[in-house]
Order: C-alpha cells, then sequence, then structure tokens
C-alpha cells in the first residue's frame, strides 16, 4: 500500500465530507484530493529528475501538506522543512538531501529567496498561495490545464518516499530514509492506538507543522475519512478554542506546550469532553504535570514513544491504562512510556549487544517494518545504528516485569560524576514536580573533581519564584548527594528545536565553552 493510498480511502469513503480545516476556510476530501492529482500531474511533465526530492517550506496551512501528498503521488520524495527554523538551516538540509524543487508560501518569501540563491540546483520554485505580482509562478498557474485525475505511478514498498532531519540535538542532522514500508507500520500502529467505532467521525487537531512532521500522524485520521483541524500555532488559547469549536477527538502535543496549557486553563470552564485521545511524546513528561493534565483533561492522556528513525510508534500508553476504575495508576507506572506495538520486537541490551534481564537497564534496540531504510548517503552511519537488523535507539531503559517500557535517558546525555553513572531524566522528574517550574535540563560539566558535576538549568512558570537551594533539596531529599545537582540556574526560558525539545547541545555549549570559569 502506497503512502498517497491513506489519503485515497479516505477520499473514496467520505468524498463530500470536510477533509482539511483553517479557520473560516474548509477542503473537502474530493477538492483535496484532486488537488493533489493535479500537483501529481504538474511534477510528472516537469523536468526535474524523477529522482529529485521536493520540500515544501509554508506555515501550518493545508495547501502545503496538499502539496505533500501530491509530491507522493508522483513517485517523489518529500524532504521535511520547519518553518521556524533559520533559511540557513533549511539551505543547508536541502542541499545535504539533494533537494530540485520546492514549494513556498508567500509568508516566507525572505526565505525562499534565501534558498533560491543558496541552492543553484532547485530548478522548480513554486509559490503555493500567490505569484507575488509575478516574482514566482503560483501554483495555481502552474498546474493550470493538470489533470484532476489520479496518475498511474508505479512503486515499490521499499522507495523513499520521506527524507527527514534527524532531531540535531547533538550535532549535524542526518537524513532518515523512511519508505512507504516503514510509514505503513507508523500508521498501523497509530490505527490500534486510536480505537474507533465504525460510526464515529474522527477529528484530530493538528498544532504543529504539517510540513515538517505532523502531517504524518493525520494519515490515520485521513485513511478513516476524518477531518484534520488545523490551527496555526499551538498556543493554548488556540487549541482550547479549536477543541470546542469543532470537537477534536485526538490531538498531539509536546509536554512543553501541554504544561503552558495547563497553566491557561486554570480558573477557566473550558470543555474537553470530546477528547477521546490525547497523546504527549517527542520529550519525557513530568508525572506530577501528567496527574494534573488526567484531573484537568480528563482519562484521555497518551503517551508516545518514537523516533524519526522508527517513527512515532515504537511504543504507547493508553488512557486506560493510565486510569483504571476512575483511579489513577502509581506514579511507577505514569512514568512508563508503555508497552511497545505489537508489530515490533524491542530489546534492551548491554554495551556488549547482548539483551539484559528483565528490569535491567540497558540501550533500547528495536527490529521489524517500523525500522527506518537507513540514512541518505551515509552507509556507515547507517551501519552502526542498525546492527544484524537491530535498530539501537540511543536511548537508555529498561523493561518491568508486565512488558512496560521506561526510558531512562538517551545514551548521550548521561552524566559520569564520582565514577557514578547519573540520568538527568530521574533529577528532572524531581524538579518538574515543584510547581513553581515550567520546565527544566539537566547536563553534566566538567570538574576537576568529579569528571563531570551536575547542573540543572530552570524555567519558571510565569508569575512563580523559587530559590536553587529550595530545588537542590528536593533532589537530595528524593535521590540522594550523588544525583544531587551541585548548582541550579534560573533561566528566563530553555532553548528549544522548533518541534519543542529542548536542545541540550546548546546548553553544554554555552557551559562548556566557560568551563574553567563556571566550575
Amino acid at each position: 500500500m502506497a503512502i498517497i493510498d491513506y489519503f485515497d480511502q479516505g477520499w473514496a469513503r467520505n468524498a463530500g465530507g470536510d477533509a482539511f480545516v483553517l479557520g473560516d476556510r474548509r477542503w473537502t476530501y474530493q477538492e483535496a484530493g484532486e488537488l493533489t492529482c493535479r500537483i501529481a500531474h504538474a511534477l510528472l511533465g516537469e523536468k526535474v529528475a524523477l529522482t529529485g526530492n521536493a520540500a515544501v517550506l509554508s506555515p501550518n496551512d493545508p495547501v502545503g501538506w496538499m502539496c505533500v501528498l501530491g509530491i507522493w503521488r508522483a513517485g517523489r520524495t518529500w524532504v521535511p522543512l520547519h518553518p521556524g527554523e533559520p533559511a540557513s538551516t533549511s539551505a543547508q538540509l536541502m542541499r545535504q538531501f539533494d533537494c530540485e524543487a520546492l514549494f513556498f508560501h508567500s509568508s516566507m518569501r525572505t526565505e525562499a529567496e534565501e534558498l533560491c540563491a543558496a541552492l543553484p540546483q532547485v530548478s522548480l520554485v513554486i509559490c503555493i498561495d500567490s505569484d507575488l505580482d509575478g516574482a514566482y509562478t503560483s501554483l495555481e498557474n502552474w498546474i493550470d490545464g493538470a489533470p484532476s485525475t489520479r496518475p498511474t505511478v508505479p512503486y515499490d514498498m521499499d522507495d523513499v518516499v520521506m527524507i527527514s532531519p534527524t532531531g540535531g540535538t547533538t550535532g549535524l542532522p542526518k537524513g532518515v530514509m523512511n519508505t512507504h514500508r516503514t510509514l505503513a507500520n507508523t500508521c498501523a500502529h497509530l490505527l490500534m492506538a486510536f480505537e474507533y467505532g465504525d460510526d464515529e467521525h474522527v477529528v484530530n487537531l493538528a498544532a504543529a507543522p504539517l510540513t515538517h512532521s505532523a502531517g504524518i500522524v493525520t494519515l490515520p485520521t485521513m485513511v478513516r475519512g476524518g477531518t484534520v483541524v488545523i490551527i496555526e500555532r499551538p498556543d493554548p488559547a488556540s487549541v482550547v478554542a479549536a477543541i470546542e469549536e469543532h470537537h477534536v477527538t485526538d490531538l498531539f502535543l509536546p509536554p512543553t506546550v501541554i504544561y503552558r496549557m495547563l497553566d491557561w486553563v486554570a480558573g477557566r470552564d473550558c470543555d474537553f469532553s470530546s477528547l477521546r485521545y490525547f497523546v504527549h511524546g517527542a520529550a519525557p513528561m513530568s508525572v506530577e504535570k501528567l496527574k494534573r493534565a488526567i484531573e484537568v483533561f480528563g482519562p484521555v492522556m497518551m503517551a508516545a514513544y518514537g523516533q524519526t528513525e522508527a517513527f512515532a510508534a515504537i511504543a504507547y500508553a493508553r488512557p486506560d491504562e493510565r486510569v483504571k476504575n476512575g483511579i489513577m495508576v502509581p506514579d511507577s507506572r505514569l512514568d512508563s512510556c508503555g508497552r511497545p506495538y505489537p508489530l515490533i520486537s524491542v530489546e534492551i541490551r548491554d554495551r556488549n549487544d547482548a539483551a539484559v534481564s528483565v528490569g535491567e537497564s540497558g540501550e533500547i534496540c528495536v527490529r521489524g517494518d517500523l525500522v527506518m531504510k537507513g540514512y541518505y548517503k551515509q552507509p556507515d552511519k547507517t551501519a552502526e545504528t542498525i546492527v544484524d537488523g537491530w535498530l539501537h535507539t540511543g536511548d537508555v531503559g529498561h523493561l518491568d516485569e508486565d512488558g512496560y517500557l521506561y526510558i531512562t535517558d538517551r545514551t548521550k546525555d548521561m552524566i559520569i560524576s564520582g565514577g557514578f553513572n547519573v540520568y538527568p531524566s530521574e533529577i528532572e522528574q524531581v524538579i518538574w514536580g515543584h510547581p513553581a517550574v515550567a520546565d527544566c535540563a539537566v547536563i553534566g560539566v566538567p570538574d576537576p573533581d568529579w569528571g563531570e558535576k551536575v547542573i540543572a538549568v530552570v524555567e519558571l512558570s510565569p508569575g512563580q519564584q523559587v530559590d536553587g537551594a529550595e530545588l537542590i533539596a528536593l533532589v537530595k531529599e528524593a535521590l540522594g548527594s550523588v544525583r544531587t545537582p551541585k548548582r541550579i540556574d534560573i533561566v528566563p526560558s530553555l532553548p528549544r528545536s522548533g518541534t519543542g525539545k529542548v536542545l541540550k547541545r546548546a546548553l553544554r555549549e554555552d557551559y562548556w565553552s566557560g568551563a574553567d570559569t563556571k566550575i
């Protein structure tokens, strides 16, 4: 099944129904489907090589996502770009991943012009919503006369359909090659996780950029003929308003945005009764804030653990695994990211690549059709990461006796202090539990006595105050002296990627560059 078939099944089921909604604009499946077909025909008529890859640079707009669907329909490979990243970063990705076509939104004209100037190999440039006074070819003019019927394009399940940059939190991103097969497994897993009856209308809220990676998460909605409601940015007011107005049934948000929502809804009368699945992922979530989210949004919170290399769907915790008979499960179980999905194998392995016993920590390794094809033009990196078919995720964790997976940390984030292994996530969980803390990051800093000393960098919630000594005492009581930060710094905001992940690499660079004076 080709990746575009997920949209086409929804088109067949609900041609006259709303596929996409943005503000007061609506696109039926018929309208959206015909547009994707015309884009595909226009691409097939261009002199861009069939192996040429295409990128879309757009704010959260359905037409940008329909361009992606058209790219797939034409048998081309999509390179996701984040609209919040600087043009220099996008240029690096497009150069590295051999992009020859660019679709862009007029609001990003300056960035598009920088990309075009830096990338002579880009031979096709289309503005998706305007011709900008004749400066660029508009999508409307470009597809003029193109058929609205589905083109016949042969495919193989192992054809690459998406080259996604890795998070870039530890260095220059690598290009993860996902195929029809790998993304089909992602969709199958998400369809298993999001259970709906045949008579239920699914309404997904897309708050993160569709043309970065969030679009993939809409495919299970589209295959069911459901509606994708799109908002331009995930600010709490917009998210809550969309849930209430459109009776949203499922959505995904990173923890940092959920924390802001919890602060925003306090004291307000909000209606979350339509929600079935509120998914959190992309970064660890505070157990204390998760409990508060369950109280505020209802028993709908679902954990999701995945990677770009095993897209979105390694393990999940259903809402009914968090709340049983109206009672929240213990904190230790809430801290789990759930059980592995059925269509993959998960093992915990030690440094010798041998499987460890239940309860023992090691590297989380994954095998199955979910795993990426490899890194684009980096066979050496691929061979380091996929060994005998097993993806080595770089995440440290363990499985308990009931099969629940717990993530301790990234292998690269582990701190060795005084000869002891210190996992930042354990410390972060304690600090997150303080009501004044919005977010935090724990890192290791070079130290002549300890090798590395533990530092916590903390961002406070609006209007809240707490000093470092109080937080240090909190951690010491919970975890003991070895894992207690030697210092806690309060900052206005933590550095984050476009997807909301805290950039520990950026924090380390700041501290390590001045290590002699900061120790």
